[in-house]
């Protein structure tokens, strides 16, 4: 018998390791593609880090993915001199995974790309979200007319995404991620 539930305390451990592992890895990915590859804007810069917040949410699942979208854009905003928008990256994109899992789990999961929906729809709450967070900090006129960039950049993020899930699927790397 304590043989038996050491057994399943080792096996918990190793599972709860290899789910930190991967949350970590998805993260490292998302601050690289958010830190390495941006385009400047005046107030900040566009970048594939969502891309790879959607791939953690279809690999991790909405929980994990949330976590390792915001902590990695988070830390890209740290890295790269954005203090003021380490907290708001951190729940906005974590926010727009969390729909975007909704979404592609519990509203639509056996559409086949139900997860473009999740992530559109994501994306949308993203360019609220951070519309409604400039407000205060740049004012009305300044919030607005950075509309345009923010869906550009939901949008490529959608874009890119999607050429690398479906690479994942054809060549089944995304069931063996899931797995592992």
């Amino acid at each position: 018998m304590k043989s038996e539930t050491k057994l399943k305390s080792v096996a918990y451990r190793d599972t709860d390791v290899k789910s930190i592992t991967r949350t970590a890895i998805m993260a490292a990915l998302v601050f690289l593609a958010t830190y390495v590859i941006k385009i400047p804007a005046p107030d900040g810069y566009t970048h594939l880090g969502d891309c790879f917040i959607f791939v953690a949410v279809l690999i991790l699942g909405s929980k994990r993915g949330a976590l390792a979208g915001g902590l990695g854009a988070a830390l890209a905003d740290l890295m790269g001199g954005y203090a003021q928008w380490i907290l708001p990256t951190f729940f906005i994109k974590g926010i727009m995974a969390l729909i975007m899992g909704f979404i592609t789990y519990r509203l639509f999961p056996k559409l086949r790309f139900g997860w473009l929906i999740g992530a559109f729809v994501g994306g949308v709450a993203q360019v609220v979200l951070y519309t409604v967070v400039k407000l205060p900090m740049y004012g009305i006129a300044y919030a607005l007319t950075r509309i345009p960039g923010l869906v550009f950049q939901s949008i490529f993020g959608i874009i890119i995404a999607a050429v690398i899930i479906a690479f994942l699927k054809k060549s089944n790397l995304i069931n063996k991620l899931r797995e592992m």
